[in-house]
């Protein structure tokens, strides 16, 4: 190795009293003597030597010497310590370089390389601290995470071995981020709210928390305008007491005037508390309804039929109640449970299904009981044989009644999965589901079986307090089903009410369905001669002094004069829609997309039904608010102030929330990403 001798004076440091004759390895013999070697003196005189390698970038001298006084070196990046004396060379420290975990050794062509672009950009994004505090608040809204959660040592370690940039934060500022990107997010669903064509359907509940603080969750369905219905809880705000009326109705009226939507207004759902009705009626005295707002308060189907159902199971049968101690039997030890599996076995069933324990508190989880039982019908009926102190199993007879009991229940239990849904239209699903279950109900009030009589005569009792007459806005949700239509409507009527009296309620609900025609229609007509007159006032300033005659008001005597002479003729959309034939019941249709395909030929109706297949017959998109919320309002973190809330579970619903929310989740996300790639761009 070619070296090159220093031309630069040699600094020795001399001390005070030493000869300025004598040799520097004399006075470096004479210092080690002493045990007071001078560093400096030692690095200059073991290396007289220019440092010409490259090597040499990446270990840095050592103030100490061995103990043999040879002069050491560090390498920067794992610490490993090696003899740097000029008789010891450089190879050893290369093929350290070559070894070394802690150095980075890819081609540094491929990191610059971009595969996407084929230039020479770096690919590796530059950290940007604003976009990792946003991804960090995103992550402990999604997934619930106390604001504690970036004070916590080991995270904070985590992070910063990733990237020394990051900048640790405490709980107070990802709490003021949080609230930061919920106002932000807010202005946007403002925005998108503006943005919707038609109106607006609501849901609203009421929840007291663990410290008995009330909260109201304030939900709004609508259709975009890419006829995808959407949900998004608007509002989980704290509200005093007293919970009357009067107050939730102007609790409520204030959050809408907020969001600005109390123009846009078409029903809100509620369940059946008794100060919802008179919430609805104050509140429809101070919004600007269609049709005086007769369609404006719907009742939660899903709260009916579970109160239906619950009036009918006070009573239960003594085989359902043998099934019950069945199944407590089977499962009250490993040793009686080992004995069950074995006969599922003999009677050659599976045993994936395991079985259920219901709760008397909830009809469903009775159903489900009930499912699972007669499942394992043959394994029961085995067991009584094996095991002399299982006295609990049904007789024949009372096997045959537990089966027509569970066909009944079957039947609640499908309408009610079918009403709580969010991510669907389930208003054109009323009708035919309630039409359903009161046949039933007049079926089985003729049965031969007494308690089942008797249980249905209870049903039917509360079934009549809250649907002796089928909901009119819900029966015009099915003629907008293709599949049903006014036949549909039709039929029903005169299966429950009978042949002249069905007749009489259809021609009452065709009138109802024709003047809401109208209302949509009028409505329709004044955007589009609101629109013309503006199109009119804009081609005048464009064209200047040229005349449309076609504008002038005596036309409006000719128009008056057409409508009278083309009368006879001319159908309305409503009248050509209802002539078509109906689609075949079989075929499994995705509404909206039917009448996003039928916009052009029936403008009207399909502006009809944005509005009111968005309409929620069930307040479980409401309800959910609560169920997300609940380790947010746990004992462990009630502390938080009623705002804070707020903002976590909107912010949550917004960004991640359920299928409905997917699209705008994924542009969140993306939108984070591109921010970051920008930035390292720039």
């Amino acid at each position: 190795m070619d070296v090159e001798y220093s031309p630069e004076p040699i600094d020795l440091d001399l001390e005070s009293g030493d000869d300025l004759n004598s040799t520097p390895s004399s006075k470096l013999t004479e210092k080690k003597k002493l045990h007071k070697p001078s560093h400096i003196a030692i690095n200059r005189c073991k290396r007289q030597r220019r440092l010409t390698s490259g090597v040499w970038v990446n270990f840095e001298f050592l103030d100490e010497p061995d103990k043999h006084g040879n002069l050491l070196c560090k390498c920067k990046k794992c610490g490993t310590i090696y003899n740097a004396d000029i008789k010891m060379g450089t190879g050893n420290l290369i093929r350290h370089l070559r070894n070394c975990k802690r150095r980075d050794i890819r081609d540094v062509g491929q990191m610059l390389l971009d595969s996407s672009s084929g230039k020479l950009e770096n690919r590796l994004p530059e950290f940007n601290a604003d976009c990792f505090r946003e991804m960090l608040a995103v992550a402990i809204v999604r997934h619930d995470l106390p604001f504690q959660f970036v004070e916590y040592d080991g995270i904070r370690k985590c992070l910063t071995y990733l990237n020394p940039a990051v900048k640790v934060i405490s709980r107070n500022t990802i709490k003021a981020d949080i609230l930061k990107m919920y106002k932000r997010e807010k202005e946007k669903i403002k925005e998108e709210l503006t943005m919707v064509s038609g109106r607006i359907a609501l849901t609203s509940d009421c929840w007291t928390s663990i410290t008995t603080d009330g909260y109201i969750s304030l939900t709004a369905h609508f259709v975009d305008n890419r006829w995808c219905l959407q949900k998004r809880i608007l509002n989980f705000h704290f509200i005093p007491p007293p919970h009357t009326g009067v107050h939730l109705s102007d609790q409520v009226f204030t959050m809408l005037k907020e969001w600005g939507i109390q123009k846009k207004v078409l029903s809100i759902t509620l369940d059946n508390a008794a100060s919802n009705d008179v919430f609805a009626d104050l509140l429809k005295s101070e919004l600007d309804l269609l049709c005086d707002g007769e369609y404006f308060h719907v009742r939660c189907c899903a709260h009916i039929l579970n109160l239906i159902v619950q009036d009918g199971l006070k009573e239960i049968d003594d085989a359902v109640v043998k099934v019950r101690e069945s199944v407590k039997y089977c499962k009250g030890s490993q040793s009686r449970r080992q004995r069950f599996l074995n006969c599922v076995a003999h009677v050659e069933l599976e045993s994936t299904k395991g079985l259920r324990q219901d709760v008397p508190t909830r009809w469903n989880s009775t159903y489900l009981m009930l499912e699972s039982v007669l499942y394992y019908k043959k394994a029961f009926v085995h067991f009584q044989k094996m095991d002399a102190n299982y006295v609990h199993c049904p007789t024949t007879e009372e096997w045959v009644r537990i089966e027509n009991f569970f066909r009944f229940l079957k039947v609640f239990y499908e309408a009610t999965l079918a009403f709580s849904g969010s991510n669907y239209p389930t208003s054109n699903l009323y009708f035919p589901n309630v039409l359903k279950v009161r046949l039933l109900l007049k079926e089985e009030m003729n049965s031969h079986d007494k308690f089942m009589q008797k249980m249905v005569v209870k049903m039917n009792e509360k079934f009549g307090k809250y649907w002796s007459r089928f909901s009119s806005i819900m029966a015009v949700a099915v003629v907008l089903d293709p599949r049903f239509k006014i036949q549909f409507v039709e039929w029903g009527f005169k299966k429950v009410y009978g042949d002249v009296k069905g007749e009489y309620e259809f021609l009452k609900f065709k009138d109802k369905l024709e003047a809401l025609y109208n209302a949509y229609y009028a409505q329709s007509s004044l955007s589009l001669s609101t629109s013309s007159e503006k199109n009119r006032h804009t081609t005048n300033d464009h064209v200047g002094s040229s005349f449309d005659v076609t504008s002038d008001l005596f036309m409006t005597d000719f128009d008056s004069y057409s409508s009278i002479q083309s009368s006879g003729s001319i159908k309305t959309e409503l009248q050509m829609y209802l002539e078509e034939s109906l689609i075949p019941r079989s075929t499994n249709i995705n509404i909206l997309s039917h009448w996003r395909n039928h916009e052009l030929r029936y403008p009207v109706l399909a502006e009809m039904a944005k509005d009111i297949l968005a309409i929620p017959i069930s307040t479980v998109a409401s309800e959910s608010a609560f169920s997300t919320g609940g380790r947010v309002l746990d004992c462990f973190r009630s502390s938080l102030k009623p705002s804070t809330v707020e903002a976590i579970l909107c912010l949550r619903d917004w960004t991640f929330g359920e299928g409905n929310n997917f699209f705008y989740s994924l542009s969140y996300l993306l939108k984070l990403y591109f921010s970051i790639s920008s930035n390292s761009e720039k």
